[in-house]
This record gives C-alpha cells, sequence and structure tokens, in this order.
C-alpha cells in the first residue's frame, strides 16, 4: 500500500474543497449573511490540512487499483466530514449526524434530506447544499484529473472508482485530457439549463441551484413544495434536462466531434429512452383521473420518470398517492437507473441489458446445447471479464440491500419505508415510499440508521467496492498469499 500517494490524493481533495467553499462566503457577503462565517473558517480550515498533507510529494507516484479505490473513498468521507462543519457551526443543521447525512446525501448526488423545512436555511447553506450536488454529479477526483497533472501514469484507477458504470474507458489516450472533456461537457450543459432557467422567470440563485441539482442528478430542493409550485415551463425544462444528464457522456462527446451515427449507435441509449417513453405512458394512462387534464397529467408522469430513473429526486407533486401500478414502475426504475458514464445513479441500463442478453443466452442454450454464442453490446463482444464483474456487483449490491434493509429494520418502521429507504439510498435517488416519501424525510431514523444509509450512499455513488475495500481488514495488512516454498528434493516419479 503506497500510503504516500493516498496522503497527497487526500491533500488535494481538501484544498480543492476549500476553494469550493470559497463560494457559499461569496454568497454569504452577497446576502449579508453572518451564518456565512462558519463557511470561511471551515474554508480556512481544509486549505491548512490540504497544504500539510499534499505540500510534499510522496517519493512513488505509483499506485494501483487497491490505493485508488481507498483514495476515492476516503476522499468522499473527507469531503462530507469537513463539508457537513459548517451546518453545525451555523446553527442551520446542529446535529452532527444529521449534518454529515445531509452532506453526504448531498456530494453523492441522493437528495435524501432530513430537513422539514428548507426555506429557514441560509442563502449560503442552500448554495453549499446543491452545489455539493454539481460536485458530485461528475466526482472531484475526476475534477482535479482535469486541472492538475498526477504522474505515475494510473489515474485511471482513479476514474475507474469514481466513475458510474461496469466499465470505465478513455475517450482519448491521455485521462487528462479525457476528464477535461467530460467536465467541459458538463458544464456547457449546466449553464445552457440556468440561463433557460432564468429565461423561463427564475432569478440567477434559483436557476443555479436547481441546475446543479438536475446536472448532478442529485435532488435537493430549494423550496418546501419542491417543485409543485413551479411554472410548467419550468419543470418542462427540469425534466428534459434531468434525462439529458442520465445519458452517457461518451454520446456527447461524439456529438461534439460531429460523429453523429456513432453517437446514436449507442445501444444503452435506445433502452434508456425506450424505458423512459413507455413508463410515461403506462403512468399517465393510470394516473388520468387524479389530474384536471391528460396534460397535466403527462407533465407530471414524465417530471416524476425523468427524476427517478436518473436517480434525482426531485418531485413535482406526492407519487406516495398514485396508484400502486404507478408507484411499482416508479421502484423498478429506481433499480434500473440511468446510463453508464453519465452523473445518474442505479444499477445502470447497461447493466440491466447484458443481464437480460445473458438469461437470453442461457434459454437459448437450454434449447440448443451444442449451440454457441456470444454477448454482444454494442456491435462489440462482451469480454467475460466484463460479465463476471456485472455477476459480482448483482450479488454484492443485493447483499448490500439486503442487508442494510435488516438493519435499519431495528427501528420498528413499515417493511415499504424500510425497504424503499435503502432502495433510495443505496441507488442515490431520495425519496422512498411511505414514510420516506416525496413530502417526508430521513429525520425520524435512529443514528444508527441513518449511519447504514450514509454508508449505502457511499457505497451506491462509488459502486459499491471502494467501500467495501476501505473497511476490509486484509486492504490494512500486509499479507503475502505464496510463501516461499522449499524445494523438493525427491524424484520425480514420488510426486
Amino acid at each position: 500500500m503506497n500510503y504516500g500517494v493516498i496522503r497527497y490524493i487526500l491533500g488535494l481533495v481538501m484544498l480543492f474543497e476549500g476553494a469550493f467553499l470559497s463560494l457559499p462566503c461569496i454568497v454569504a457577503l452577497i446576502y449579508r449573511e453572518a451564518r456565512g462565517i462558519p463557511f470561511f473558517a471551515v474554508m480556512l480550515l481544509c486549505l491548512f490540512v490540504g497544504f500539510l498533507m499534499s505540500h510534499k510529494k510522496p517519493k512513488s507516484m505509483q499506485y494501483y487499483a487497491k490505493e485508488g479505490f481507498v483514495a476515492v473513498a476516503l476522499s468522499w468521507i473527507m469531503m462530507s466530514f469537513f463539508g457537513c462543519l459548517p451546518f453545525v457551526f451555523n446553527g442551520d443543521i446542529p446535529s452532527f449526524t444529521n449534518a454529515m447525512f445531509e452532506m453526504i446525501s448531498g456530494f453523492t448526488t441522493t437528495g435524501a434530506s432530513i430537513l422539514d423545512d428548507v426555506e429557514v436555511l441560509a442563502k449560503c447553506s442552500l448554495f453549499w447544499r446543491s452545489f455539493s450536488h454539481w460536485i458530485g454529479g461528475m466526482g472531484v477526483l475526476v475534477f482535479i484529473l482535469a486541472i492538475l497533472p498526477m504522474g505515475g501514469g494510473q489515474n485511471l484507477h482513479l476514474m475507474k472508482a469514481e466513475s458510474p458504470g461496469p466499465s470505465v474507458g478513455k475517450l482519448v489516450p491521455k485521462v487528462r485530457q479525457t476528464a477535461k472533456i467530460l467536465y467541459g461537457i458538463y458544464c456547457f450543459m449546466t449553464v445552457v439549463e440556468i440561463v433557460i432557467l432564468m429565461f423561463g422567470g427564475l432569478p440567477l440563485f434559483d436557476s443555479m441551484l436547481l441546475s446543479f441539482g438536475s446536472a448532478g442528478t442529485g435532488g435537493f430542493s430549494i423550496l418546501n413544495s419542491g417543485f409543485a409550485d413551479y411554472s410548467p415551463f419550468i419543470q418542462y425544462t427540469v425534466t428534459v434536462f434531468m434525462i439529458l444528464f442520465g445519458v452517457n457522456f461518451n454520446v456527447y462527446y461524439f456529438i461534439l466531434i460531429r460523429k453523429f451515427k456513432d453517437a446514436f449507435k449507442f445501444e444503452e441509449l435506445k433502452y434508456y429512452l425506450f424505458v423512459i417513453a413507455a413508463a410515461i405512458a403506462c403512468i399517465t394512462y393510470n394516473i388520468r383521473d387524479l389530474f384536471p387534464t391528460l396534460e397535466s397529467a403527462f407533465r407530471h408522469a414524465s417530471f416524476q420518470v425523468g427524476s427517478i430513473i436518473t436517480t434525482t429526486g426531485y418531485s413535482s407533486v406526492d407519487f406516495n398517492t398514485w396508484p400502486e401500478f404507478s408507484k411499482v414502475i416508479l421502484v423498478m426504475l429506481m433499480f434500473i437507473g440511468a446510463c453508464a458514464g453519465s452523473t445518474g445513479g442505479g444499477i445502470k441500463v447497461s447493466r440491466v441489458i447484458l443481464m437480460l442478453k445473458t438469461v437470453k443466452k442461457e434459454m437459448y442454450f437450454y434449447i440448443h446445447p451444442r449451440s454457441i454464442r456470444k454477448i454482444k453490446f454494442n456491435q462489440h463482444v462482451v469480454e467475460h471479464e466484463v460479465m463476471r464483474s456485472i455477476n459480482i456487483f448483482l450479488i454484492t449490491y443485493m447483499m448490500i440491500l439486503s442487508f442494510s434493509t435488516l438493519l435499519i429494520a431495528l427501528d420498528g418502521y413499515d417493511l415499504i419505508t424500510d425497504f424503499t429507504a435503502v432502495a433510495a439510498t443505496l441507488n442515490n435517488i431520495g425519496p422512498g415510499l411511505e414514510l420516506v416519501g416525496p413530502t417526508s424525510n430521513f429525520g425520524m431514523f435512529s443514528d444508527f440508521s441513518k449511519v447504514v444509509l450514509m454508508f449505502d450512499m457511499l457505497a451506491g455513488r462509488l459502486e459499491l467496492f471502494p467501500m467495501l475495500v476501505l473497511i476490509s481488514p486484509i486492504t490494512w495488512r500486509d499479507t503475502k498469499v505464496f510463501k516461499k516454498i522449499p524445494k523438493y528434493k525427491g524424484r520425480a516419479s514420488d510426486i
């Protein structure tokens, strides 16, 4: 284990978080809020800690998957720890556990909240809360890779640990250039959404915060009513952008370099759009009698489908009151999630497609035992290693889902509440059903259950394994799998 490089990476993360914290300080100055002082204090603390940890480069910048996973997991925990301190110090969220829950929910783009009233928060707190979505959407380490050159040639390990999806590749030969392209697209789309929302009549501040949430597929609202009080234009705009941010960013790269045919050949994109269209049609028909017009039923169905499948978590209506058929569809969308390589969470559409193709292959094998069929995705044969990683991911995913549900069941709430609370946090969605529905929050859970859900949020955002590697005892001890075996001095015939 190269502890030096882990320390160095964590130091860089602290420096960048300190820089990010300057933004809520500016907001506090603009609105003349005394509650912004703790943000300034924590900003200085982050810069100081970051300087201590990163001013001296390690002797070796070589690191591998283990160091990458540990560095990423610790980075997100440290960011959340320091990021929640202003909430505690300025009194907006006095409880450290609640503040940590809120901040982890922000950085992991979950959007699950413990707050009963968000409108009483200071403007600087609202900004930091929503901006954490934008930071976490693409990943802070991807941002660092885009800005700073990091030697060692192993930067892909960081991207693999932080980026969503069954496999992570480079758009261009250099990882740093890939990170720049990703963040360039991300920033451009965010700015476009801000401009359109302002055109729709929203102030700059509101437009920025709502765009941060939909860009990072986060879901923290700045009103207690969510999106219920916004105009249809705003709701449609956010719906479109939530769906756009749920698309694999490789598609936008191909559009950027004018390879339009390649962009729309992505198999995952076709299934993603098909699932969205089918879900909207089914739910619109199912809830048509709950709204005065078919258009309003379609609008709210579209908004909630886009919000749930992209794991954003915004709500324009209390879908807890919808018929069971519609709620089951939304729960299914929670697990399917967005596309790999997007800012969305969930299992990912690509994994679901490959699982279905595996089932189809097995069924064909039972009918034609001597046949040899290979699974293809995007017109390429899927390697066995990719399928193996998907199977392991799903087994691990189900174990965490089941065990977490069991643990929070100790609080004594109903099964739907417990199950959807875990599903909403593990898939980084935000709202669930029943007591954790869109008009409720997670504040009623015990501190123990909140810790479990915090782990789920981090595990879900980091594709499970970085968090598991972090807490595994094997990671922190030097193991020698193969001990030195003495040479056998007998005859070969004796073996």
